[in-house]
């Protein structure tokens, strides 16, 4: 009886634990739940790499604490909607026509911003958005000081909650081309950087800054917001798109459904377009030739890969292998990867059109992610190079996104 007792005893100690351990590790699906436990472990612990790469990422939180609050109502521009609560954006690569007494309609330049671009600033905001709440809620996670939370939340309130200030879930006005569209599904690739700050919401919760009313206003923000871009004609349009613009898509619809707790749509999206994605822009020897096809070609070859980098580690979530699958047609991101890997070098050849230098430096986040699927690829070079911001954020969250 006092074997069954102590055995008993035992269990539920282990149990309570177990609980324990899993109310406290973070719900993150970009970041690593494991390396954000462990992390804050060995932070305490005082290791020597930890404490680095953690004063590093706090200048940046430091830094978020003195930005915003963001709003698209701050622009002086109306949206055609006449509601300043409208998202709305300039296509960058688009120029008055200077034949055209008017300029209209406006006319393609690939690869060459028109500063108009900068003159609406609500894409500027969202990316500012994303990366502060994204830097401000690993800061807080690290040092539990209230200050970054408070702040994470205060961005989130005047984006997402507050009526004066807050934005409406669509991105109607997104990429506008003078004479020519009030919005496309271009568009949608100014927010492709949500997934970073969902994952930021995520690590917020229970910071009591974040309230459960305003968590349930966000999500369902968000649920909104997925709505339209499973449903409407923009939103739509953008899904059909079969270069980098579909990619990003992608991650952006499956990182929401992971914030809604939705693991089967998300597993849907990845099944039925990411893989057949894989299978329509790359080439069997790993090149992506929709992106070779830009004036920019390096840029955007390097762009789309890591959307699909970002893709695969969404995938874990849902327990599929996106890193070394391979489609019916020999196609796979290992192969993309490699390919991209034998230019990595500034003394390269690059043979395609790129109307701006050559930033190989830029691969190695890519590479950092790579290696712990892809041992066969020798990326020590890539790796011994000055660290950086993302070499910090792979000690303290797993990820770099």
């Amino acid at each position: 009886m006092k074997n069954i007792l102590s055995w008993t005893k035992l269990m539920l100690c282990l149990l309570l634990s177990l609980q324990s351990f899993a109310e406290d590790t973070p719900r993150t699906f970009l970041m690593r739940p494991e390396t954000l436990v462990k992390g804050k472990q060995l932070v305490r612990q005082g290791d020597a790499a930890m404490v680095k790469a953690l004063g590093n990422i706090l200048k940046e939180a430091d830094a978020a604490l003195k930005k915003g609050p963001y709003s698209v109502v701050s622009k002086e521009k109306m949206p055609p909607s006449g509601d300043k609560h409208d998202y709305m954006s300039v296509g960058p690569y688009w120029w008055p026509d200077s034949t055209k007494k008017n300029g209209l309609p406006y006319i393609r330049k690939d690869g060459q911003v028109n500063p108009e671009r900068y003159a609406v600033r609500d894409a500027e905001f969202h990316t500012a958005l994303c990366r502060d709440v994204y830097m401000l809620s690993i800061a807080w996670y690290y040092t539990g000081k209230k200050e970054y939370a408070s702040h994470a939340a205060r961005l989130l309130r005047a984006w997402f909650i507050d009526p004066a200030t807050k934005m409406n879930p669509n991105l109607n006005f997104g990429q506008s081309i003078p004479g020519i569209t009030e919005g496309r599904g271009i568009g949608l690739i100014d927010t492709k950087a949500l997934a970073k700050l969902l994952d930021g919401i995520s690590l917020l919760k229970g910071s009591a800054f974040l309230q459960a009313g305003e968590e349930t206003a966000i999500r369902d923000w968000y649920a909104s917001f997925l709505q339209w871009m499973r449903t409407s004609p923009i939103g739509m349009d953008e899904a059909d798109e079969h270069n980098n613009h579909g990619t990003w898509y992608d991650v952006q619809t499956v990182s929401i459904a992971l914030f809604l707790e939705d693991k089967a749509l998300a597993e849907k999206i990845l099944k039925e377009q990411t893989i057949p994605r894989i299978e329509s822009q790359l080439k069997p020897d790993g090149s992506q030739p929709h992106e070779l096809a830009r004036t920019l070609s390096w840029n955007y070859s390097q762009m789309n890969l890591k959307g699909f980098f970002e893709l695969a580690r969404l995938a874990e979530n849902v327990r599929l292998n996106l890193w070394t699958m391979e489609t019916p047609g020999g196609k796979s991101l290992k192969k993309a990867f490699g390919w991209m890997l034998g230019y990595a070098d500034e003394n390269s050849h690059w043979e395609y059109k790129q109307i701006k230098p050559r930033n190989v430096k830029g691969f190695t986040e890519l590479a950092r992610l790579a290696a712990p699927h892809y041992p066969e690829f020798d990326v020590r070079k890539l790796l011994s190079q000055e660290e950086d911001q993302q070499s910090d954020l792979v000690l303290l969250t797993g990820s770099t996104f």
